[in-house]
């Protein structure tokens, strides 16, 4: 192996000697003027160096044992391995994160060989995306067993910083549904703010999802593969009763990629000078509706089709929710009628049916 340190001498009497790096080109004074100490000086920063280098020969050689590509995989293609255990909108986003430019320094770089400075230099360059997805993609290494070790620690890992998200208003949806000039598209609006779904699953939506006589919908969320049920009121009925009766309810939504309607979603509300939002503020919308007028967050979790309370409980953190006094909450219970041989005074009484106070 090729030493990368080698010893100069310099001065008059040839009595200065310094050390040079062969890679950077750097020369550092070893501040003695005796040559066989400086000899040594310089074969310590060689052995130091070829150590590191021999223990990782060592571990290559042992693990080509079990694994034969441990020698050649690089992040590229530890990445393309990610991208095909994805599916759907899942793997197209994965395709838009893979083009990452923070990522570049790191394509080509073996994983074997890859230090926790290499990751805090992309971390570095890159966004909230690349810490999501680098992170993602260490991980999915480390159990794929292509790596032994991780390279960088947990803790040195930045923290998220997520834009600040918040729901559509009801002014805000009015307006847009008001200057919105295609039907279909204007209805696709609205049926979000009555639902709360997702851009994908209502653009999806079929005639066949609705039950007109018990008045549900339901569908499986693209997502996460679970069922939502959600009865329909009054204003989504009539809504959905100008829909198509059969197949797709919005057929040139439904036929649309999910960054166009947003990319249409996007240019109405520049038109309109709203800012801030996005198609997915009507879930966020929805959710701090259903908070603030107290519908129970387990009908919300089924609605939305959330398999976590902590997921909903995110969606609403805004909803601002006024609570009644308990002398008011029981004035508004109703009595039941006595039945014979009860005590007078002490009826029982019940909320009542409508379950509202």
């Amino acid at each position: 192996m090729k030493t990368r340190y080698r010893l100069i001498s310099r001065g008059s009497r040839g009595n200065a000697f310094y050390s040079v790096d062969t890679l950077t080109g750097r020369r550092r004074s070893l501040g003695d003027a005796d040559r066989d100490s400086a000899e040594q000086i310089v074969a310590a920063q060689n052995q130091a160096l070829r150590q590191p280098s021999l223990n990782l020969q060592i571990a290559r050689a042992y693990l080509s044992g079990s694994d034969s590509g441990v020698a050649t995989r690089t992040w590229q293609q530890a990445l393309e391995g990610l991208l095909a255990t994805k599916h759907g909108s899942t793997q197209q986003r994965w395709l838009r994160a893979s083009r990452d430019r923070a990522l570049d320094p790191l394509r080509g770089r073996l994983l074997i060989e890859t230090q926790g400075e290499h990751f805090l230099a992309a971390l570095a360059a890159g966004s909230t995306s690349t810490n999501v997805h680098l992170r993602k993609l260490h991980n999915f290494c480390l159990d794929m067993g292509w790596i032994l070790a991780p390279v960088l620690p947990k803790r040195q890992w930045p923290k998220f910083e997520f834009k600040e998200k918040r729901a559509i208003t009801a002014a805000e949806h009015e307006a847009i549904v008001a200057r919105e000039p295609n039907p279909e598209t204007r209805s696709f609006y609205q049926l979000l703010w009555h639902l709360g779904g997702s851009q994908t699953d209502v653009a999806t939506l079929t005639a066949e999802s609705v039950d007109w006589t018990d008045r549900v919908i339901s569908y499986v969320r693209h997502k996460t593969g679970v069922n939502s049920q959600l009865h329909l009121g009054e204003q989504a009925l009539a809504l959905l009763a100008g829909l198509p009766r059969q197949g797709l309810l919005f057929p040139r939504m439904a036929a649309m990629d999910e960054k166009y309607r947003a990319t249409e979603f996007r240019k109405r509300c520049r038109g309109l000078g709203i800012s801030g939002i996005s198609l997915h503020s009507y879930r966020y919308a929805w959710a701090e509706r259903a908070k603030t007028c107290g519908y129970p967050e387990r009908f919300a979790q089924e609605a939305l089709g959330h398999n976590s309370k902590a997921v909903h409980r995110a969606y609403a953190r805004k909803a601002s929710v006024l609570l009644p006094s308990l002398e008011e909450f029981e004035a508004r219970l109703t009595p039941v009628i006595a039945f014979p041989g009860d005590t007078p005074g002490t009826e029982r009484r019940e909320f009542p049916k409508s379950g509202k106070l």
